[in-house]
Parts: C-alpha cells; sequence; structure tokens
C-alpha cells in the first residue's frame, strides 16, 4: 500500500493535539461535535498541521464512539460525527497528507459501567462509519488496556486491510498497565494485526524515549511516538503544558534513533511541536538497526517472600475463628479506642479491624489507629480500605503506608456513597471497584504497582472482600465471590445476619468456595437501634422475630443490651454449625458487648 509503502523508506510526521490545541482556544465541550457544528474551525486546525509539516493527519473523531458521546446525550450522532471527521481531514490534507480515522480507547483507570460487548459494538459502529468515507488508514490511540486494545484491532482487522497504527499508552516506563512490558505489547499487537505499533500520551518525549529503549526493531511492523508536550499543571484551573517545540527538534531526532518511523504529537503539542518534529526527520531515511538497552538492576523485581511464620488468617483451623470490628473514633479522644483492642485481643479475638469511614462518615483516619493499635496493644490490626475517597494514587500510596507500617490484613471494600454521609455534596472518587482493589493488592504482592512498575520488594497483603448474603438473589451473589476469588480474595467477611434460617442456606450457596467465610453478627442494643439497621442500612436486614424482641424491651437499656447480646449468642450458636470463622461487629464502641461474645465464642468452642 502507498503509505506503508512511503513508510518504508522515510520517516513520516504526524500531526498534534486537537482536543488541548482547542482548549488552549477557549473552546470546551465535547471537541468530536465541532465536526458538526463548527466544521470550519476543525477543517483549520487540520490545515496548520499541514502546514507545519505533517504527512499524517488524524480525523477529529478520537471520543467519537456511542459510549463517550453518551456523556454529551450524542450518541446518535456517532455515524454522522466520525463520517464528517474523515470528510474534514480530506478537505484539509488534499494530496499533501494521507488521512487516518482516529479511534480512541474507552477503558481507562476509571471503572466504566459498560460490558466488553457493548465496548465491542461500540468499536465496530465507529469503524464502520470512518471507513465508509475511505480514510486511508484507521489510528487506534491512547489504549490503557491491553485486551482491550488486541479485541479492538482483531476486530477492525476483520473490516478492512487498510493500514492500522495502533499506539497505547503507558502507565509507568517500559510497562503498560499490569506489568505487560512494552516488547511484548508490541509483538501481541502485531498478531492481532496492527502494521505500525506505538506509544502516546501520558508521557512526554523522554519516558516515550526510555520505555522504547528496551525494545527490539520488528520484522515487517513500524514503530510510532506521539508523546506529549510535557507533565500537564495546573494553572487557575485549567490544565496546561510547557510550550517547548525547540525540545522536540532534538527528541525527534532521539526517537528516530530508536526505530520509530512516525512521529507526531498528543496532549499539548501544536503546529510549532510539529513544525520542529519536521524540521529534524521528515523525509530522511529510517534506522534499519538498534541497540537495546538491558533493563537496569535496580527495575528489576527484588524478591521478598511473605515471612513462612507469618500466621494468615484465611488459613483453615480446627477452632473458630473471630474477628472483632471496632470502629475508628468520630472525636480526636482515642483512650477508649485504645483500651476497646486490648480488651478485644484479651478476650481472644484473632484481630480488630477497622472500617474506613463507614456510612461515608469520618472519624479519625484508620491506618493511624491501626498504627497505635499495633504499638500500643497486642491486638492484630485489620483495616478496610474503601475505594470512595482516594483515587488510584492515594489508594497506592495508601497500602504502601500499610505495608511500611508492618500491616498486612486488609479487607477491599467499594465503600458506600457519599451522600449516605454527613457530607452528601463530596465527591466519591471510585476511580476502582473492590475487584480492582483487591487485583492492585495482589499485583503489589507480587512486587508491581498497579502501572506495573517494580516496588523493590513484595508486599504481603493478605485480603478479604466483603460478601452480602442479604440480597433477594443469593445465586448471584455468590457468583460475585467466584470473580472476587478470581480477582484474588484470600476470604470473606459478611455484613451481619439476623435470620437463623439462612445460615444453612448460605453454606449451602457457598460451600464450593475454596475460601474462608467469616459471617457477620452484630449485637443490638436497642429498639431504635434495630429499627435504624433493617430500615435505613443497606446490606442488613432483620427478621421480625427480632425486631419484636427489641421491640418489647421499650427504653430500657439495660434490658436491650441484655436482649441484643442473647439474640447475637443464639445467631452464634447457630452460625457455628457452619462456619468457621465469625465477624463480630461492635455497637458504638460498646466492646464489652462483643468482648463478651468473643469470650462465649472460645469458651463454647471448649464445650464442644
Amino acid at each position: 500500500m502507498e503509505f506503508l509503502n512511503k513508510l518504508q523508506q522515510n520517516m513520516l510526521v504526524g500531526d498534534g493535539a486537537m482536543g488541548t490545541y482547542l482548549y488552549d482556544k477557549g473552546i470546551t465541550g465535547c471537541f468530536e461535535m465541532l465536526n458538526l457544528s463548527n466544521p470550519n474551525t476543525i477543517k483549520a486546525v487540520h490545515k496548520e498541521y499541514v502546514k507545519a509539516g505533517s504527512d499524517v493527519i488524524q480525523s477529529n473523531t478520537y471520543a467519537a464512539n456511542k459510549i463517550k458521546l453518551e456523556k454529551y446525550e450524542l450518541s446518535e450522532k456517532t455515524v454522522e460525527i466520525n463520517k464528517a471527521g474523515i470528510r474534514l481531514a480530506k478537505e484539509a490534507a488534499g494530496t499533501e497528507a494521507f488521512v487516518f480515522g482516529t479511534i480512541g480507547g474507552i477503558k481507562g483507570v476509571k471503572q466504566l459501567d459498560v460490558s466488553s460487548e457493548d465496548i465491542q459494538n461500540a468499536f465496530k459502529e465507529q469503524a464502520e462509519a470512518l471507513l465508509s468515507e475511505n480514510p486511508d488508514g484507521l489510528m487506534l490511540e491512547t489504549f490503557y488496556d491491553l485486551k482491550e486494545t488486541i479485541d479492538a484491532v482483531q476486530l477492525i482487522r476483520k473490516l478492512t486491510d487498510l493500514p492500522i497504527i495502533t499506539q497505547v499508552a503507558l502507565g509507568e516506563v517500559g510497562v503498560m498497565h499490569g506489568g505487560t512490558p512494552v516488547s511484548e505489547v508490541f509483538q501481541k499487537l502485531k498478531e492481532a494485526g496492527a502494521d505500525i505499533v506505538g506509544l502516546n500520551c501520558r508521557m512526554g518525549p523522554y519516558h516515550i524515549l526510555r520505555s522504547l529503549e528496551t525494545v527490539p526493531l520488528m520484522k515487517d511492523t513500524y514503530f510510532s511516538a506521539y508523546p506529549n508536550a510535557s507533565l500537564p499543571d495546573l494553572d487557575d484551573g485549567r490544565f496546561v503544558y510547557q510550550s517547548n517545540p525547540d525540545y522536540f527538534y532534538e527528541r525527534a531526532q532521539d526517537l528516530k534513533q530508536q526505530g520509530v518511523r512516525l512521529i507526531g504529537g498528543c496532549c499539548g503539542t501544536t503546529p510549532d511541536h510539529i513544525a520542529e518534529i519536521a524540521r529534524a526527520v521528515k523525509g530522511t531515511t529510517p534506522v534499519t538497526e538498534k541497540v537495546t538497552v538491558e533493563e537496569t538492576l535496580a527495575d528489576q523485581l527484588v524478591s521478598s517472600q511473605v515471612p513462612s511464620d507469618t500466621v494468615r488468617l484465611n488459613e483453615k483451623k480446627t477452632k473458630p475463628s473471630v474477628i472483632v470490628e471496632l470502629d475508628p473514633p468520630k472525636k480526636l479522644a482515642t483512650e477508649k479506642f485504645i483500651q476497646g483492642a486490648e480488651e478485644l485481643y484479651k478476650a481472644g479475638a484473632d484481630a480488630v479491624t477497622m472500617a474506613d469511614n463507614s456510612l461515608a462518615t469520618p472519624r479519625i483516619d484508620n491506618l493511624a489507629m491501626g498504627a497505635m493499635v499495633k504499638n500500643k496493644t497486642n491486638a492484630r490490626p485489620l483495616l478496610h480500605v474503601a475505594c470512595r475517597d482516594r483515587n488510584l494514587i492515594g489508594l497506592q500510596s495508601h497500602l504502601l503506608g500499610l505495608h511500611a507500617l508492618g500491616i498486612q490484613d486488609v479487607l477491599a471494600v467499594t465503600g458506600d456513597p457519599t451522600k449516605v454521609g454527613d457530607f452528601p455534596g463530596a465527591t466519591s472518587v471510585y476511580d476502582v471497584n473492590s475487584f480492582d482493589l483487591i487485583s492492585l493488592m495482589k499485583e503489589m504482592n507480587e512486587g508491581r504497582s498497579f502501572s506495573g512498575k517494580s516496588l523493590g520488594e513484595k508486599t504481603s497483603f493478605t485480603v478479604a472482600a466483603a460478601f452480602n448474603p442479604n440480597v433477594r438473589n443469593l445465586e448471584r451473589a455468590v457468583k460475585r465471590l467466584e470473580k472476587k476469588i478470581e480477582a484474588g480474595a484470600d476470604y470473606f467477611m459478611s455484613q451481619p445476619v439476623y435470620g437463623k434460617e439462612q445460615f444453612k442456606e448460605i453454606y449451602e450457596a457457598t460451600k464450593h468456595l475454596t475460601v474462608p467465610i467469616y459471617i457477620g453478627i452484630m449485637p443490638l442494643v436497642s429498639s431504635r437501634n434495630a429499627e435504624f439497621l433493617h430500615n435505613e442500612v443497606p446490606g442488613i436486614k432483620l427478621t421480625n422475630e427480632i425486631r419484636q424482641k427489641m421491640g418489647a424491651c421499650g427504653e430500657d437499656k439495660q434490658k436491650a443490651q441484655r436482649e441484643g447480646t442473647a439474640i447475637a449468642k443464639s445467631l452464634i450458636d447457630e452460625a457455628l454449625k457452619y462456619f468457621h470463622g465469625v465477624y463480630l461487629i461492635t455497637p458504638f464502641l460498646r466492646y464489652d458487648i462483643t468482648a463478651e461474645l468473643t469470650d462465649y465464642i472460645r469458651k463454647s468452642a471448649l464445650q464442644r
């Protein structure tokens, strides 16, 4: 084909950013919609890049798929926007540049509630619309997920014989998310049907160069690179990039030495950057040999096995194992909490677990309380980690902090949405969900960060996952457990169960699972407490019998506590017929109640 033949003999120059360039001009909203609403602006930008020396012009269709356009209620215009994108690029390019239809990745680091089938259908619809206008090829760019990338290439290869350029975005130098080296990524993309493979976005020229230094040249497959202008900065609420076109003159020559044959720009780059790339390499002869740089010892994984004498909470035991939850205090006084943790240890608790701002209500950071428990008591801290309050950076930092403090037991939860808590206007982050968080911790146990970067040693997290058996469809809930086991969950901690008949039902539904379940028991302290839990707390349902028993106590607090404790003991007796792990949840820092129940479990085990 003409494009591939030209690339075989010549260095070619791509174009630069569209979105950030328009943003710098004061334009916001859906940039792809401008293909229809303001076509002259888009055509003008394309022409600027052609004038700067671009040999390849991309259509303004990066996010023009049904899923991303839905954000702007424009999904019904998907085909029309993509067709217009190719036509505008062709009108601007004339005979001076090739035109490639652009398809952007859909998955990012933030979890999407979209199925793989929906994503594939979105790619297919967009690709068919682009191909109907006869471009010179298609460019897939800014793909973070390797499987999504491979699936997209395979799908599109079935639709066309035109050249396919496929560019992925890296989380760390040299590796894609999940730890796959760039050389392996490129090989997989070649096998899927890509003609040109490369890197774009996320990184500037320096880090993309470092990423390519370890990648050998490939036979019959060429490299591309579209780096960002720089790392972004935030200036008065706007993202800005360094104005550094001269820098791109030098770096383009360096990229050429790494075997790159098509060089353009991504976020923050402008026609000035492209002009410098063209001045440096346009029309020159590509390199056909390169010396790869071996991975340095500092970047290699340093093995750090979990100590053989570590006692893990998920180990099967002949006697019941007890985890007791003691919520961090809402106020700054910590003496009662620390005393409670020690008392629970003395009563026989295997671990004291601390929620992560449960019900979206701020408390003293459980990392701080966990460290205090570890330093001031004999209790073993088990910390909940929620996805709600921290982005992916904060989550990983938090987990590294746990490891540094010697805290290895973690419960991964998605977290209650902020609307249920004290600050309903606060933002729920949810960069990841509990499945992703479990996978992240297991990745760290292999010595790698989420992005695949070496941590220098392995963490030793034992990862618990949440289980809500109080649902209409228990089978569906168990399917979620199976997926969490696949993600790496070592054991489960359930929501409180208040129906005796439920224990057998839960056991029968879960007995095939390969990991233990700590069944949740939460003592009640008053009728008001019982009604609140039943009616307002997601995932908790009380039986009518229990509600009536608690209601009969009226306002007599002592009577209500005795009744609540008696109910909890009867539930424990039934639970221990089927499960060897009990998860006691302390109400209102009343650790005297859960200490009594912990002691009851220990004595019951001796009697058995």
